[in-house]
């Protein structure tokens, strides 16, 4: 086939109009300085002479040509009829031309702001956190990175979502209206395509936190983010530096297929363990929960690891002492291992960082000073009963969680104890099974019942056991669950009033505002899953270490928070400084990090009695039922 010269230019010209907005005003312009130049042509042949500029040259006639395409009321000034025929049709052209170039404009402009709320252009940041993946833990990430970045500048925080860029925007502007001088820029992509990852500069970014869907199976959940870490760690084009990837994996069963994908490059929370973990010690150490969530939230004292030249050569005895509001925990050698709570003679090298608990990282300064105060006279060193007895221990509801708890549980009674299971629904036999053969203290038992009815709790005569754990009910959605908790721990509470039991109630809740109606019931822990692993995710991006340190204070083995009775370490009622509380615990070698005043255990206002890391200098004095807050191996 030979085309023909009007089918090539007709194919030229489709080719070029199909190339956008662009293209098609380069057209415009050209069949503008087209029009202008032939009339302006004719204007000179003719001769027209223009009453206020004489006889016409080219350059001038293309000067009057072009005024009247673009200006239609110039042609109101012509008095020649040949003149006012030419003019017409030069400025009729001329507004086809504009109105034409105009209406592209604006359908340009138009694509151009639609292109944008879909979120695709790219985001020339670096050094951002890069969260992929949406849920209700964004909030809460998002709420503590905001505050790690009080004293950064120009953060900036960049999620990548399979949703409308519109539709984040506005629900991150209702739930999170102040954001300080954090930047927050979104981005609709799927997390899976290597163009995605792109358009948010992954490659540039300082961490990234990879959440698991709603809305989903476990193992669908696992899946998504394991091939979002696959979509990162093997893409052809990615960064020759590690990534520092932090996620979260729901099934145990998806933890060894996560790290293979994940090696050096990620770090991985399984949820589970984590969440389990906490309750079963939180069961057995009231107010450890609100310790906890202190260590995890930068709104206050914060973990850090700082290397200080003066410590060299010391031991960490010395190291403990050296601060005055600073609280040293442990410490980190060159080879980047970790030692929580180590022998108080080990000694520190120069090259070894301690880890702190301080308001900043620029505030953990050794004080210089060289005596403490210590109160000698009223340190008291008592022989300690076993911390493991025989316990009647009773779980409320069912979830995903319950089966790791009572693993955990196990290792925290002694032999010939027993937990009792109440929830709404039949278990599976092949599950209680699984859970029988997992433990080794306890002896289990199951109760199917609505537990949020006070006929039932009197029926579970629920003030003989030792610890009572409501968990969230996973069986039905999250709101009724905490309506569920609520209205069981109201009861609890209401008959251990009645029969004067002190019972030790750990609950489970969803929603954190939930927690805060329900502290009328003076339960003794409230743990907000969501919030936790959020808090968690959010430290452990800022310092990719602090994943070990979370994982060994979550451990059943070596050293975990506890808290103690105060009259373990020093006399009751007597004024005393926290140097002679360090002295005290170690000479038990453990680690003081705090105390707690019972009076003020369900006060909000006195943040339930806690204080972290306090002044060493200032002197308190102590009642007995108070306790210290020390990091121990029993």
């Amino acid at each position: 086939m030979n085309p023909t010269f009007k089918q090539r230019f007709r194919y030229f010209f489709d080719n070029t109009l199909s190339r956008g907005t662009a293209s098609i005003i380069v057209w415009l312009t050209i069949i503008t300085v087209v029009l202008v130049v032939v009339f302006a042509g004719i204007y000179t042949l003719i001769g027209i002479h223009f009453e206020d500029t004489g006889e016409l040259n080219f350059l001038e006639a293309f000067w009057q040509s072009l005024m009247r395409s673009l200006d239609p009321g110039t042609v109101a000034g012509d008095t020649i009829w040949g003149l006012r025929i030419i003019g017409i049709i030069v400025t009729i052209s001329g507004i086809f031309i504009l109105s034409s170039l105009i209406g592209i404009l604006s359908s340009g402009l138009e694509a151009k702001l639609d292109e944008l709320r879909k979120g695709r252009s790219i985001v020339l940041k670096e050094d951002h956190t890069l969260i992929i993946g949406w849920s209700q833990k964004i909030f809460h990430i998002i709420s503590e990175l905001i505050i790690a970045n009080e004293n950064q500048k120009k953060p900036s925080i960049v999620i990548l979502a399979d949703r409308d860029k519109v539709e984040m925007d506005d629900i991150l502007r209702e739930k999170i209206p102040f954001t300080g001088n954090t930047k927050i820029i979104t981005r609709t992509g799927d997390p899976l395509d290597s163009a995605s990852l792109k358009i948010v500069n992954a490659d540039g970014a300082k961490s990234i936190i990879i959440l698991s869907p709603e809305d989903e199976s476990e193992s669908s959940k696992d899946i998504h983010v394991i091939k979002s870490v696959l979509a990162l760690t093997f893409n052809p084009q990615r960064t020759k530096e590690q990534y520092h990837i932090v996620a979260e994996i729901m099934d145990i069963e998806n933890l060894d297929a996560a790290e293979v994908v994940g090696k050096n490059d990620a770090s991985f929370f399984f949820t589970q363990d984590v969440i389990a973990r906490i309750t079963a010690q939180t069961s057995h150490q009231p107010g450890l929960s609100v310790i906890y969530m202190d260590l995890l939230c930068y709104d206050g004292d914060e973990l850090y690891f700082q290397q200080i030249e003066q410590l060299n050569g010391k031991t960490f005895k010395d190291a403990i002492f050296a601060f005055e509001d600073s609280t040293v925990l442990g410490y980190k050698n060159s080879d980047g291992k970790i030692h929580i709570n180590p022998p108080m003679d080990s000694v520190l090298k120069n090259d070894d960082e301690i880890l702190a608990i301080s308001e900043d990282d620029d505030t953990i300064i050794p004080s210089g000073k060289t005596t403490f105060d210590v109160n000698e006279e009223i340190i008291l060193n008592k022989e300690r009963a076993s911390s493991v007895s025989v316990e009647r221990n009773i779980i409320l509801g069912w979830n995903q969680r319950a089966g790791r708890l009572i693993h955990e549980l196990d290792e925290y009674v002694a032999e010939g104890s027993s937990i009792t299971i109440v929830c709404l629904n039949e278990i599976e036999e092949d599950v209680l099974a699984s859970i029988g053969k997992s433990v080794k203290n306890q002896e289990i038992s199951f109760i199917r019942m609505d537990y949020s009815k006070r006929k039932s709790i009197i029926e579970l005569d629920i003030t003989s056991f030792d610890n009572v754990i409501v968990l969230s009910n996973s069986e039905i959605p999250p709101q009724e669950g905490d309506a569920m908790t609520i209205l069981a721990l109201i009861h609890i509470r209401n008959l251990a009033e009645q029969t004067g039991r002190k019972l030790n109630i750990i609950s489970e809740m969803h929603d954190q505002k939930n927690r805060e109606l329900a502290e009328v019931t003076e339960a003794d822990d409230f743990i907000i899953s969501h919030d936790l692993i959020s808090r968690m995710l959010a430290q452990v991006s800022e310092s990719k270490e602090l994943k070990i340190v979370f994982d060994s204070l979550f451990d059943s083995e070596g050293s975990e928070i506890y808290l103690k009775d105060v009259t373990d370490y020093v006399e009751s009622g007597k004024p005393v400084n926290f140097y002679t509380i360090l002295e005290s615990a170690s000479l038990k070698n453990e680690t003081a990090l705090g105390y707690r005043k019972v009076e003020h255990s369900y006060s909000s206002e006195h943040h339930y009695g806690i204080v972290v890391n306090p002044k060493k200098s200032e002197m308190i004095t102590f009642q007995p039922e108070d306790k210290v807050i020390v990091l121990s191996e029993d």
